[in-house]
């Protein structure tokens, strides 16, 4: 997956697995389909340069603008939906008592603690302030796109919409947690109402992989 021709990465964990929360079927779609859709597109674009086939899958994102012009965007869409893709798949793990609505959020942790923990009481008051400044911006997203945590180059936790598939890469700033608020990530179950797929999702954050992201992107 470092360069071309990029693969379709396996899920992390079952298609079932992050049930009720998120459906099968949704997750089939989405990962089958949606992410595989632009790891074909992506190297469709880079088969006939064969001159940026071993640029990574980041330095594609944050180099964009040294491409050609009739690769540019095509690179720029499709490089940044396999990472936010990939990010997002990756930044879930299956529900602890999995089939109880009323479990706590999340298996591999099921709050943020340590290093991280200490930044969202710096930087938001607390975990319950970060789920509602986090819960408002994925909701405000205007159309489709992301909302992220991220570490700015300086150690401080922001929060950020991004559009389509932009990505925090070209802000030069580190993601650590990130929701897709596209309609195909939750219509199926939601419907329209992305207010409770938001809140569905904070059932299955994996805390454990943002706090290895916190703790890379402090010892930078």
């Amino acid at each position: 997956m470092r360069h071309y021709p990029f693969e379709l990465p396996p899920l992390p964990y079952a298609y079932g697995a992050l049930e009720p929360y998120i459906d099968t079927l949704t997750m089939e779609l989405h990962h089958d389909r949606h992410l595989k859709t632009y790891v074909d597109n992506l190297n469709a674009a880079l088969k006939g340069f064969p001159e940026y086939q071993s640029w990574s899958l980041e330095r594609l994102i944050t180099q964009a603008g040294w491409l050609p012009d009739a690769l540019r965007t095509p690179v720029k869409n499709n490089a940044g939906g396999v990472y936010n893709h990939i990010f997002f798949f990756n930044g879930m793990s299956p529900p602890a008592g999995r089939g109880d609505p009323d479990a706590p959020r999340g298996d591999k942790s099921a709050m943020p603690a340590g290093t991280l923990l200490t930044a969202l009481e710096r930087d938001f008051s607390g975990v319950e302030g970060f789920i509602k400044a986090f819960s408002a911006a994925a909701a405000g997203v205007f159309g489709s796109g992301y909302a992220w945590l991220a570490v700015m180059p300086e150690g401080k936790l922001t929060i950020l919409k991004t559009a389509n598939q932009d990505t925090p890469l070209t802000r030069n700033l580190c993601p650590l947690v990130c929701i897709d608020v596209w309609e195909h990530a939750y219509y199926l179950k939601h419907y329209n109402k992305r207010p409770d797929y938001i809140q569905d999702w904070l059932h299955i954050v994996d805390w454990d992989r943002a706090a290895g992201y916190f703790s890379d992107a402090q010892a930078l």
